[in-house]
């Protein structure tokens, strides 16, 4: 029996938010750290399956997680004049889509 491909827009909402949520571990107690650039999001997954078949934009995806409110976009205090940039943080109901996620990743079909 051949394995099917996961869903690829799914696959990318859960690999944006397991990159924001690490941003969030990693750098606890220094807010702006916490969260991440589209640039920085794009970069950290341009290897990702889905990403790098072009299956998947990480704009589209990031901003349906937004939408969706698994994800807050907060203004760039420095925006350059060049338009402001965006830092996106996961939120508590990211977090829980996230483990949800991933708990059901892990079961045996």
């Amino acid at each position: 029996m051949a394995a099917r491909e996961p869903d690829p827009v799914r696959a990318t909402l859960v690999a944006i938010l397991q990159q924001l949520n690490r941003a969030e571990s990693i750098h606890e107690g220094r807010s702006h750290d916490q969260s991440l650039t589209l640039a920085e999001l794009e970069r950290l997954l341009e290897r990702f399956w889905a990403v790098e078949r072009r299956r998947v934009a990480v704009p589209h995806a990031l901003g349906l997680l937004a939408r969706n409110g698994l994800v807050e976009a907060r203004p760039e205090p420095s925006g350059g004049g060049r338009g402001r940039l965006s830092r996106y943080r996961i939120t508590a109901d990211g977090k829980a889509f996230l483990v949800e996620a991933l708990r059901h990743s892990d079961r045996i079909a």
